[in-house]
């Protein structure tokens, strides 16, 4: 047979048989038994035969790894699981404030992230990266030394870096560290830059500046270079505070004389002017504590001494006055309610390690505050000082003084917190309706303290964050001082005097009751501004993607 021939298919037959030529022919000879025309499972997970897994009676023959759970129906899919044509995308609203549209960028894969539109303010070869992350870190850090929470810190740091193009940018806030990484693509490397933020202080008409500078630069229609970014950052940075030293003072003295009207719950002007000379001198040694670099624990705790010490010397001079009014009101200019707010916001929006620094500077605060008031007491007490833990069952009604203080109590606080003096009107009617809500639900209608202050910090929250977003700035000014009348100044004041008088259980559970009102404080001004984003269409960004959360697993 010649080679030609050999070449020559033998049959039509095995003209068109695959297996002829193919390397995985079976050789003839070979019986290999049917399996109905399936293929063979060659998976390593595949059971080997001889081996019978038991099985219950009834139950489904169980299969590989990858077989479907066996209350997954292909044709009937349960909604957790994702669909075919894949998760709808998050429509963003072009007039939407910058923090909506920011927030829900920041809640997205990178991957996902809309690409930037073609930015007016790129420099000639594109943006100077170096520059641009200098200037998002330095704008960062006012925010967060103002007292801004953590996540709006982050979305003011996505936004100037987008608003020059960088749109790979992942900002990073924790309590005292600032950091930002940019990759421009995914062969290159990222570059990295951080700032520690070392002082902090409270300034709302810098914190609202600054507000001002990132929605110029979120604004196409607004040309603002690097170099016009960087000198309007200078000039926040050098304006002075809108109020002087002795208005502050001035401010901490009627806030305190305010408390004490509404705790006490009638006019006495003996007690409104011992509680404002007690908080003027405990601002005053705070002060002298600052200048000689003592930190601010111990300025809290030489701040609650002259109006304890005062309320303890009305006491034993037998004054027919109240002295709890008069410490009980000292309180309410020291209590911590920002920081108190703020570390609760960034708990509840997933930044547990800033949650937790803020919430452990509030603790020390008010540890200093315990420490001052109850050596005061003590001493009080110990040379028969007649203190009655039970002066707070008799506090008298009068609904239009106690309003009245609690607006006066709202204005002194913004002025404390050096708030624009456009804000400090809307601030002082927040705080009424705060109280007016909070004695509707506590006398009248008998509902617990801390449901009905949940309740009333939930409204401050809501209307805080209506009018943020009508003058499109942070909500901090508008929610901050109107807390003020709701919070627990009495509750703290009857615990400390029960520990004083060796009452340790009362004291304790008085105590226990502060820190929940406390946390109803929080907790409701952060529900009253989600509340605002998710039901109102003002302004926002459409459905605003939440975080995903691990349930527990």
């Amino acid at each position: 047979m010649t080679e030609a021939e050999d070449r020559k298919p033998r049959s039509d037959e095995a003209r068109y048989d695959p297996e002829i030529t193919s390397e995985f022919a079976i050789p003839q000879g070979l019986d290999v038994p049917k399996t109905g025309g399936e293929s063979e499972t060659t998976s390593e997970f595949a059971v080997p035969e001889g081996l019978q897994t038991p099985q219950p009676p009834g139950a489904e023959p169980e299969g590989s790894a990858f077989t479907p759970p066996r209350t997954y129906s292909a044709k009937e899919a349960p909604v957790a699981f994702t669909p075919a044509t894949g998760v709808p995308l998050v429509s963003l609203i072009k007039d939407a404030p910058w923090q909506d549209r920011m927030r829900t960028m920041l809640r997205m894969p990178v991957t996902e992230r809309p690409a930037p539109e073609s930015v007016q303010r790129e420099e000639e070869g594109g943006p100077a990266v170096p520059r641009v992350l200098d200037l998002t870190l330095r704008i960062g850090e006012l925010l967060l030394a103002g007292g801004e929470g953590a996540e709006d810190v982050e979305a003011a740091m996505f936004a100037v870096c987008r608003s020059y193009g960088l749109d790979r940018c992942e900002p990073n806030v924790t309590f005292t560290l600032l950091s930002i990484s940019h990759q421009p693509s995914l062969v290159e490397d990222p570059v990295t830059a951080s700032r520690t933020v070392r002082r902090r202080g409270t300034d709302y008409t810098r914190l609202a500046a600054v507000f001002h500078l990132v929605d110029d630069l979120s604004d196409p229609e607004t040309e603002v270079s690097l170099e016009e970014a960087y000198r309007r950052l200078a000039e926040i940075r050098r304006n002075r505070h809108p109020y002087p030293g002795w208005a502050l003072t001035l401010a901490g003295g009627l806030l305190a004389g305010a408390a004490s009207l509404l705790v006490a719950g009638r006019g006495d002007p003996v007690v409104f002017l011992a509680a404002a000379v007690g908080a003027m001198l405990g601002d005053r040694l705070a002060w002298l504590c600052a200048g000689r670099g003592l930190p601010e624990f111990y300025q809290f705790t030489v701040a609650a001494m002259p109006p304890a010490a005062i309320g303890v010397a009305l006491t034993l001079a037998h004054v027919n006055v109240q002295g709890s009014a008069v410490i009980t009101g000292g309180l309410f200019a020291l209590l911590p309610g920002r920081a108190l707010v703020a570390g609760v916001q960034d708990g509840l929006t997933g930044f547990y390690i800033t949650a937790s620094a803020r919430l452990l500077e509030v603790m020390y605060f008010f540890v200093g505050i315990v420490t001052g008031v109850l050596t005061v007491l003590y001493f009080g007490v110990k040379i028969g000082g007649e203190l009655d833990p039970e002066a707070a069952l008799r506090v008298s009604e009068q609904p239009l003084l106690q309003i009245a203080a609690s607006m006066l109590l709202s204005l002194t606080f913004a002025v404390l917190l050096q708030q624009e003096r456009s804000t400090v009107l809307w601030v002082t009617l927040n705080g009424g309706v705060a109280w007016s809500v909070y004695g509707a639900m506590r006398y009248a209608g008998d509902i617990s303290p801390v449901a009905s202050t949940a309740v009333a910090a939930g409204l401050v929250g809501l209307f805080g964050q209506l009018l943020a977003r009508y003058r499109f700035a942070s909500a901090l000014p508008y929610t901050t001082a109107a807390i003020g009348p709701l919070l627990p100044g009495s509750a703290t004041y009857f615990g400390l005097l029960s520990i004083a008088q060796n009452d340790i259980d009362n004291g304790l559970v008085s105590l226990a009751k502060a820190v929940s009102l406390a946390m109803a404080i929080a907790i409701g001004v952060n529900l009253g501004s989600e509340i605002s984003r998710l039901f109102l269409r003002i302004g926002s960004a459409g459905k605003r993607r939440a975080a995903k959360r691990t349930r527990g697993f």
